[in-house]
């Protein structure tokens, strides 16, 4: 589990049979490895991947072809790139940005930047199965940010997002440019409210008429 609070930026370089180095710069290196063990989880652009190496000034992980394929991990664009890492969280830890497990749902595209007075206004494409779990000011990972919907139309097909200026110099969001790819991972919670409206409790199919004060009652949300 992470927060999508960014920690450092470093460059992946694909290695043999799927593994990926991730290395540091020396200034931000030991934001990620300090304490960082063989098995414990890092998010890489918003992947979760498992420690198999540690070097120096990073880490080498493998990334399943599945991973390869449903994320931008496996893209050209990503060789030598700058990437957003982020340890997991641990109890007690502070909670600044949203629950992120680090399953990306599906790759976006980048649509537009504009520089506005104190913010960068960035909009996004989402497919479908990101898209449904896109609401106006809900929370939404992207390459493992922390960012809240500003805008969206009602299919959620694309979505802007308001980046402060420390969020933008701190992760690799300062080099997107329009069509570049980038994660996303829709809000956890709306999975779970999804699939708990479609079965019911009982794991049979539901509908919304079944939804009614007296039930929300009885379940402890109201």
């Amino acid at each position: 589990m992470f927060t999508g609070l960014i920690q450092a930026l470093g460059t992946i370089e694909p290695q043999e049979s799927d593994q990926l180095r991730i290395s540091c710069s020396s200034e931000s290196a030991d934001q990620i490895l300090q304490g960082l063990a063989i098995g414990d989880s890092v998010a890489v652009d918003g992947v979760c991947l498992t420690v198999e190496e540690i070097h120096s000034l990073g880490f080498v992980a493998s990334a399943s072809p599945e991973t390869l394929r449903r994320t931008t991990l496996g893209r050209q664009q990503m060789q030598n790139a700058w990437v957003n890492l982020e340890t997991s969280l641990r109890v007690g830890s502070k909670l600044g940005g949203h629950f992120v497990t680090g399953h990306v749902d599906g790759v976006g595209e980048v649509r537009s930047l504009e520089k506005t007075a104190n913010s960068w206004e960035i909009t996004f494409t989402a497919p479908e199965i990101v898209a449904r779990y896109i609401v106006p000011k809900g929370s939404i990972a992207v390459n493992g940010v922390s960012l809240t919907v500003s805008d969206c139309d009602n299919q959620g097909t694309w979505f802007k997002v308001a980046v402060i200026p420390h969020t933008f110099a701190e992760t690799n969001l300062q080099y997107l440019e329009p069509d570049t790819w980038v994660n996303l991972e829709g809000d956890i919670l709306g999975k779970y409210v999804e699939r708990f409206l479609h079965f019911g409790s009982r794991g049979e199919v539901s509908s919304l008429e079944t939804i009614t004060p007296a039930f929300l009652a009885e379940h402890g949300y109201i």
